[in-house]
């Protein structure tokens, strides 16, 4: 006879990593969502995936997305904005993913997630000859800095022990949880694998940009699978973020 009782329920949402530190939910001043009706389904999407706070940090890239901390604000409020209008109970605040290269700013007024954590990124396809200095000038002046996304980053495929510099200088390390997935291409799944395995990896986000992003994310933590790659990693999203400035007293 065929027992039933064995059988290991699966997990099928994402509340065992509870906040999103990266995403590009904001409407209107990046590459992600286009307008506040978007940002509006995308935090309501996320919310029934069993997030419970959304940490968005839109692009500060001088040539593309020129973005500043009181444009960033004021997105952020209107968002907020939308979604008391709509009855949407969901802590929601505002960080940005900054590009280092050279027309990066050290002295700009910041926009840093809680406790003065900073996103950082580079160009996917070379290396940002001044990253290491960066690191270093920001560590300097009291910021915690975050590599977003260390497994998309090309230079690395060949050369993955070199991402031990990062953590040696006490920069934490970022997984896109599409990476794990496949999303990105087999080389990255690999390098994102070989992070993990070797416990690099600090922190996890969404990189929400889009609704192919949206979907992609929906089937696999419904499935049960997102769990199963990721859902027993020490992943330290709650212990760092976990209280926001808008929770009421």
């Amino acid at each position: 006879m065929l027992s039933f009782f064995n059988k290991r329920k699966k997990i099928t949402d994402i509340s065992w990593l509870g906040i999103d530190m990266h995403s590009h939910i904001l409407p209107g001043i990046d590459d992600g969502s286009p307008d506040l009706a978007t940002s509006l389904r995308f935090v309501r999407s996320l919310q029934s995936l069993g997030f419970e706070e959304l940490l968005c940090t839109p692009h500060i890239y001088k040539e593309l997305y020129p973005n500043t901390k009181e444009k960033i604000d004021t997105a952020k409020e209107s968002l907020l904005a939308e979604m008391l209008i709509h009855n949407v109970d969901m802590k929601l605040d505002a960080g940005a993913e900054y590009m280092i290269n050279q027309d990066f700013d050290l002295n700009q007024d910041m926009c840093t997630l809680k406790n003065k954590y900073l996103l950082v990124e580079m160009s996917y396809l070379t290396e940002s000859p001044n990253v290491s200095q960066a690191i270093f000038d920001l560590e300097i002046k009291g910021y915690k800095p975050i590599l977003a996304h260390p497994e998309r980053y090309t230079f690395y495929f060949k050369d993955k022990t070199r991402l031990k510099r990062f953590k040696e200088k006490g920069c934490l390390l970022q997984l896109n949880l599409l990476s794990i997935l496949g999303y990105y291409g087999k080389e990255v799944k690999q390098l994102a694998e070989f992070l993990l395995e070797a416990n690099m990896y600090d922190l996890a986000g969404t990189d929400l940009h889009h609704d192919k992003h949206l979907d992609t994310l929906k089937s696999a933590v419904q499935s049960g699978k997102l769990f199963d790659l990721l859902g027993h990693y020490d992943f330290k999203n709650r212990e760092l973020f976990g209280l926001s400035v808008y929770e009421k007293a």
